[in-house]
């Protein structure tokens, strides 16, 4: 089985964290902690800050690890490292469908991809 190593960024800001609704693939509408692939090479911060920029136009400032999760997918393992990060600009839906802003009360009511599902528990924690 493919192995993929990603990194995941936790958007927080005035006690609400930043969920996107990826708009293409086979999990078309799930939602997600926004990010991507570490490039070889690339460290896991600078690799989230690439993959913000692309997805949303934006800068972020990479604060703290949050946890790294495991899961395997039909098709594939997935490693995600999982950062708390804030938002340093405005943003624009460059690759998702929506996005949105909730609090911590809201989180396990939202439809996120199974991976993502693995984060809350550290999430909510913090």
């Amino acid at each position: 089985m493919k192995s993929i190593e990603v990194v995941a960024a936790i958007i927080i800001k005035e006690n609400e964290i930043f969920v996107t609704q990826r708009g293409y693939g086979d999990f078309k509408g799930m939602w997600e902690f926004p990010g991507g692939k570490i490039e070889p090479g690339e460290t896991k911060e600078a690799a989230l800050k690439r993959e913000i920029k692309e997805e949303l136009d934006a800068s972020i400032t990479v604060e703290k690890s949050l946890n790294t999760i495991e899961y395997d997918y039909p098709s594939f393992h997935l490693t995600m490292h999982n950062f708390v990060c804030s938002l340093d600009s405005d943003f624009s839906l460059l690759e998702h469908e929506d996005a949105k802003w909730v609090n911590k009360n809201q989180l396990k009511e939202v439809s996120f991809l199974p991976a993502d599902l693995l984060i809350l528990d550290d999430l909510i924690r913090f």
